[in-house]
């Protein structure tokens, strides 16, 4: 599916530009924030007003009862009827509700006051009024008892003696004794909808001796909510017209012309830039007086360019010499590259060893080294080092610590006494506070006789003959650079026909992936043992590919250097 083209500012027409202008945005973001703003006010608008119709709705509810309730006491005693209904119900609420139930109260039914009550609560309901009724509580059992319903309709009155059961929080919110006044509330019936209660007490304070219930619907308490909703929404729609209109006038004449001036300018500097015009003057000229950013973005501008010109010479010139640096990186590199063994196979002539090694260093020029040269004809020596620090000072310092090693080596010196003696003349004259760690092995090619030492470099790892790549804890000394007269030790390991070492450096165990998570050790002696009869060229190929694999993506930041020998005897 090819992708929408959307027009750019230039390829719209007259119609488009307006469309698609700021004081368009500007219009249309206030209509839609003024809109959102008149929805929110709505929603509090009218849930404020339904309550305060409900709450008003629930007063006259009380107010009808307590005056029926009054009235009804000039006349006949209701809570005489409340407690004899309840005896009744006490004395049978075991038995089933049916006609032998409700012939127990006959007897109220029966009498003359009951049925004026009746008459009387019948005269005080109202056309409001979806419940009216008089009832007593069983609070143990969590039911109502109707004393006297006043529904007009035959076939929906509760005869006395009715039950119905009641939720926890109505028991606890309406037949908590000591209340002085009955409570007034609405909520949420599924086969309703919304209603409104209140009541009175028969005896104020006690619940138990009864009270009339008045319900209400709330439909008939909202009467005249659609009539707000609409003068809301009309009155609503004229703010959002006018607010936008003069909002969008506004910004035209704060924003969107000084912008429009400010495009100008700039497109006519880059014209003037384009034609090869020095000296030319376009945002200086601005006379944008809006005293906001629009203003100071024009005097930014207008600052930028009277020093442009000058930034374009500096610039030129920075550019000359982050080339010519950029070259001697270069050089640099592929000095330090020439002072590295770097022809394979190194000794094609000796069949005794097989040795690979390679360095690839994090920056242009790094500060590990690797090397190996032959002594003499029976002594081959073989370095790993590691300098602090990254880049050209590091590989200055590099190229004279490997020299050093070199040359003390070639002396017939032993690897204790190569240490010894380089880092004595490294201190010498040290002011960096520069080092290097440093492994040094001699290996005598006739008996396969390795005398190595250890300046703080990593340790290394041996494969014997007849086994797979271990670790090998060497005892350290400190490292190159730092301290005078620093003692190392040697130690002795006789390689058999097969047996190979792995040297390194930190970079290695080190790399880590997007995540933070390091190579490791684990990782390092795990792909060496993948395949132990693999070249020294090989080990070094697939320990390298796993690296890659384990860091993906990842930067390098650290150098890389690797060898790889393997003893193969007479």
């Amino acid at each position: 599916m090819s992708k929408i083209h959307k027009k750019s500012v230039r390829e719209m027409n007259k119609i488009e530009r307006k469309k698609n202008s700021l004081a368009a945005k500007v219009f249309n973001a206030s209509a839609v924030h003024s809109l959102i703003l008149g929805l929110i006010c709505f929603v509090i608008g009218l849930g404020m007003y339904m309550n305060a119709s409900m709450q008003e709705t629930m007063k006259e509810a009380y107010d009808n009862a307590y005056e029926s309730l009054e009235s009804l006491k000039k006349e006949v005693d209701p809570g005489k009827y409340s407690k004899r209904t309840m005896e009744i119900y006490k004395e049978h609420s075991n038995e089933k509700a049916d006609e032998s139930y409700y012939a127990y109260f006959d007897e109220i039914n029966n009498d003359e006051d009951y049925q004026r009550m009746l008459e009387i609560l019948r005269s005080e309901r109202t056309d409001e009024m979806s419940d009216f009724f008089f009832a007593v509580a069983d609070e143990k059992k969590g039911k109502l008892v109707i004393v006297a319903d006043t529904d007009p309709r035959p076939d929906h009155v509760y005869p006395i003696g009715r039950q119905r059961s009641v939720p926890g929080w109505f028991q606890r919110y309406f037949f908590k004794r000591g209340n002085g006044t009955f409570p007034r509330t609405y909520y949420f019936l599924p086969n309703r909808g919304v209603i409104c209660v209140s009541g009175a007490y028969i005896s104020e304070g006690d619940p138990s001796a009864g009270f009339l219930f008045v319900v209400v619907r709330a439909s008939d308490a909202l009467n005249g909510v659609w009539k707000f909703v609409v003068q809301y929404i009309v009155a609503i729609l004229f703010a959002i017209l006018v607010m936008g209109r003069v909002m969008a006038k506004r910004m035209e004449k704060t924003l969107v012309k000084p912008i429009n001036d400010i495009a100008k300018a700039a497109k006519a500097y880059a014209t003037d830039k384009q034609d090869g015009k020095l000296d030319t003057e376009h945002f200086s000229l601005l006379s944008i007086k809006t005293g906001d950013e629009i203003e100071n973005l024009s005097l930014v501008m207008s600052d930028m360019e009277k020093d442009l010109a000058e930034h374009e010479k500096n610039l030129t010139r920075i550019i000359a010499e982050k080339e010519r640096i950029s070259t001697e990186l270069s050089v640099a590199a592929k000095i330090q590259s020439d002072m590295l063994p770097g022809t394979f196979p190194a000794f094609p002539d000796r069949k005794e060893f097989d040795i690979y090694a390679t360095m690839d260093p994090a920056k242009e020029v790094g500060g590990d080294f690797y090397d190996f040269f032959l002594i003499d004809k029976d002594h081959l020596c073989m370095i790993m080092a590691d300098v602090s620090g990254k880049g050209v000072p590091a590989a200055l310092f590099m190229m004279a610590a490997k020299i050093m090693l070199d040359n003390n080596a070639m002396a017939g010196k032993s690897p204790a006494q190569i240490l010894f003696d380089t880092n004595n003349m490294i201190c010498a004259n040290n002011q960096e506070d520069m080092f290097v760690t440093v492994w040094l092995g001699i290996l005598e090619i006739s008996t396969g006789k390795l005398t190595a030492a250890n300046a703080g470099h990593e340790f290394p790892i041996f494969k014997r003959s007849d086994g797979g790549y271990e670790i090998y804890q060497d005892k350290h000394g400190f490292v190159i650079g730092l301290m005078e007269g620093a003692k190392y030790n040697e130690y002795e390991i006789m390689m058999t026909p097969g047996a190979k070492i792995f040297l390194y450096t930190d970079g290695i165990p080190e790399a880590k992936d997007a995540a933070g998570n390091m190579f490791g050790m684990g990782r390092l002696v795990a792909s060496l043992n993948k395949d132990i009869e693999i070249s020294a060229e090989q080990t070094i190929k697939d320990v390298r590919f796993t690296v890659d694999k384990h860091v993906k993506d990842t930067v390098q930041f650290d150098d890389l250097t690797m060898l790889c020998m393997e003893y193969k005897g007479k």
